[in-house]
Order: structure tokens, then C-alpha cells, then sequence
């Protein structure tokens, strides 16, 4: 009997804003771009800065993914308001490169699954 052993490696960093010194955050973000790809391994890159400093606009040129607002709410007022930021947003994502609008809140809090 033959067995097949698939091995899936992922790597990925979420490089959150949290303490920042006041950088400007595409700099900042570029600084860890930059030690990430000397690491010679592919690494997904995800830019949580919520949105701030419009990085939708220059993220795919640093990460592969970037945070478009601030933290989503476990209601469905936050859940609306997050996805109505994103309509415009779309023109932005291509492959490689992708805006996040947080996580999914479904089953938490106030978000049932009806």
C-alpha cells in the first residue's frame, strides 16, 4: 500500500499597530517587509494598521494583506458599517495582495447564525 504524506508549510506574520513610535506606518511596515524577504522564505504578510494612513492604497507594494478599518464589533451595526467601507475599495485587491476587514464575528456575541 503506497501512502502519500502532503506537507503544507505556511508561514505568515500579522504586524499589528498596537505601541507603534509614530513612524509612518508604510515605512515602518517596509522595514519588516524588508527583513521578512531576507529570510528566503515565503512569508504572508499581513499589515494591520485598521485602516489608518489609507493603506489600501500602497499595502500591496509592502504586505500581502492590510487591515481596512478598525476592529470589527460582535453586532450587526459594526458588521454593516465594515462592509459598506469596502465597496470601494475592492479596486485595490488583486492576487497577492488583499484587503482585510477584520474577521468574521458569526456565532459570537449579538451575531447568531440566523
Amino acid at each position: 500500500m503506497e501512502v502519500l504524506v502532503l506537507i503544507f508549510r505556511v508561514d505568515y506574520l500579522k504586524y499589528d499597530n498596537c505601541n507603534n513610535d509614530g513612524t509612518a506606518a508604510k515605512t515602518r511596515y517596509s522595514v519588516m517587509r524588508d527583513a521578512l524577504n531576507k529570510t528566503g522564505r515565503a512569508i504572508f504578510y499581513s499589515i494591520c494598521n485598521w485602516g489608518e494612513e489609507s493603506p489600501f492604497i500602497w499595502g500591496r507594494s509592502v504586505g500581502n494583506s492590510w487591515r481596512t478599518t478598525g476592529d470589527i464589533q460582535s453586532n450587526y451595526e459594526s458588521f454593516v458599517g465594515i462592509l459598506d467601507r469596502q465597496v470601494y475599495l475592492s479596486r485595490y485587491a488583486a492576487p497577492g495582495g488583499w484587503n482585510d476587514p477584520d474577521m468574521l464575528e458569526v456565532g459570537n456575541g449579538l451575531m447568531t447564525v440566523d
